[in-house]
């Protein structure tokens, strides 16, 4: 049986905007939110990022792609290195970019280019070979002991920073040569988890005298006029500097070693910003870079120094403007934490690399649903077993997308996710709309080691879409009426061209007598699979 109460929402989602499939690739403000817009349409990416060197052969990229689209995925994450695009300087081969390209559109999948460029995980090791070989011209930043460090290549040299932009802005022409009209390739990661490490910034002697010499004044600008909403961290370093307006690097932010990582981030990012700003001269689909993460109570040289990392979001936007996000690479424990710090002050939430665990369901659903998301993606993907759970939660997620485009920046949407059990309540409440949800998470049918999450969707007044695994949920009105509220009616099934499909009217052991709904409706049926997601639609009524 087919309804057509998601339709209204649905044919929102069609008609956003007024894009249409000639416009690129695009993001656009969307109340509280912001989305990408692909061919006139909200984009949710549900993505996986290949191994570093997978897309360094096609023949090997062949074999893989039947592996992507069996595991549901509708974008894939892939680099393109600066040694292969430009083997010989000035002279560029587009043989893998243009593969891709075709083998992404036989596979009906996007793609996601990674410049592999001047760094990579904050070496240089995908420079081509005449830029390695020739250390005089293309400078290396100085450790501690006056050495070149392990290749990383100077932020300071106009001569990297141009050769890396020019053969950017000839992969970003190749890809509107050949793809501007039918929008494979939707967005672009310029550079891949930059900054120095161990040392907090370079100690070359170029350095050390920029250091020394006047903070620029569009950074001094920048923290004056946005300095209440400054992250804490950049505004106790500043503090420590007696919020000088002027002076050199040591003087305004307090000394070594909070100054010197603030000298590092300023450096990458308007390095990496000229970089982007060529490309898009050539083909402006948006930009983003990634960031190596900081671990918990780490110091500030457990990490490459110089990235997107939270504390140096506000350095990065004054420096970067050509770059329009900021994405985290999450391999910390305290997932929710970091998607809450990089979707701070309008910053849209993009993961393009994730662990590639059983809590990846879960943690997709949080992103999309809880922080209203662009992309999840988790890192190696190829790596996966055919029956990876992900597999499963993408295959929901798809059949979801047009809702969750349609909600994205609005209160009717939000996502619960239980990511510690041992320290996290069994229960708790979130809001959705008018309405309080009272989830109980549940241990049934999970993946082995598996967490409970789900996607709450209001679709009308009194009807939501709940899907996910492991929780029980209730409702409760918000609003004066009625005291009591109850469920109606609850019914497992799936989402074909914006209507809801019903496979089965849930009552009894399934929802404990209509009083919650279950995922999975009983864990004792084993011929309705527990351990598989699945989408519910819940019809609730107050009464006295």
């Amino acid at each position: 049986m087919k309804s057509g109460l998601l339709t209204c929402a649905c044919a929102g989602l069609l008609s956003v905007g007024s894009a249409t499939s000639g416009e690129l690739p695009h993001l656009q403000k969307t109340g509280a939110a912001t989305q990408l817009i692909v061919d006139g349409k909200p984009f949710i990416m549900l993505g996986g990022e290949i191994h570093n060197s997978s897309s360094a052969s096609l023949e090997y990229m062949a074999k893989v792609w039947p592996r992507l689209k069996a595991l549901n995925l509708n974008t894939v994450l892939a680099p393109v290195s600066w040694e292969q695009f430009e083997p010989q300087e000035g002279h560029f081969d587009y043989t893998l970019v243009d593969g891709l390209v075709k083998q992404a559109r036989r596979q009906e999948m996007r793609l996601v280019i990674l410049w592999f460029g001047s760094w990579k995980n904050g070496v240089s090791s995908y420079a081509p070979e005449w830029v390695k070989r020739d250390t005089v011209r293309f400078p290396r930043a100085k450790g501690s002991s006056n050495r070149n460090t392990k290749d990383i290549l100077s932020t300071l040299s106009d001569t990297n920073r141009d050769a890396d932009a020019r053969a950017f802005a000839a992969l970003m022409g190749r890809v509107r040569q050949i793809d501007g009209r039918q929008h494979t390739v939707i967005t672009v990661q310029v550079e891949n988890e930059v900054g120095i490490k161990p040392e907090i910034r370079d100690l070359s002697e170029v350095a050390d005298a920029a250091f020394q010499a006047g903070v620029p004044k569009e950074l001094m600008q920048y923290l004056a006029s946005h300095r209440a909403t400054l992250h804490p961290e950049l505004l106790k370093r500043w503090e420590a500097g007696g919020f000088k307006t002027a002076g050199t690097w040591p003087e305004v932010f307090g000394g070594s070693p909070g100054a010197d990582e603030v000298f590092s981030v300023w450096h990458y990012a308007t390095y990496i910003n000229a970089v982007a700003r060529a490309g898009k001269k050539e083909y402006p689909l948006p930009m983003y870079v990634n960031a190596w993460l900081p671990w918990p109570q780490g110091n500030s040289g457990n990490y490459p120094n110089g990235g997107p990392v939270a504390h140096m979001h506000d350095v990065w936007r004054a420096a970067a403007p050509d770059v329009d996000i900021l994405a985290p690479d999450i391999y910390l424990a305290d997932y929710k934490g970091v998607c809450a710090e990089f979707a701070r002050n309008g910053n849209p939430l993009l993961i393009p690399e994730a662990r590639r665990d059983d809590d990846s369901p879960a943690r997709a659903y949080w992103a999309f649903g809880g922080c209203h998301g662009l992309c999840f993606s988790p890192f190696g993907i190829e790596s996966v077993a055919e029956d990876h759970p992900i597999r499963d939660a993408y295959a929901l997620l798809a059949q979801l997308t047009p809702l969750i485009g349609a909600a994205q920046g609005t209160d009717r949407m939000t996502a619960v996710f239980q990511q510690d059990p041992s320290a996290e309540k069994p229960e708790e409440t979130v809001t959705v709309g008018e309405w309080n949800v009272l989830v109980k998470f549940a241990k049934a049918g999970l993946p082995k080691d598996g967490k409970p999450g789900a996607l709450i969707i209001q679709t009308a007044a009194e009807e939501f879409i709940v899907a996910g695994q492991g929780v029980e949920v209730g409702f409760g009105a918000r609003t004066p009426g009625p005291r009591q509220t109850d469920i109606l009616s609850v019914e497992m099934g799936r989402i074909e061209k914006g209507a809801f499909v019903v496979e089965l009217r849930l009552n009894g052991d399934e929802t404990g007598a209509n009083c919650r709904a279950k995922i999975p409706p009983n864990p004792s049926n084993l011929f309705l699979n527990p351990t598989k997601p699945r989408i519910l639609r819940v019809r609730v009524y107050r009464h006295d």
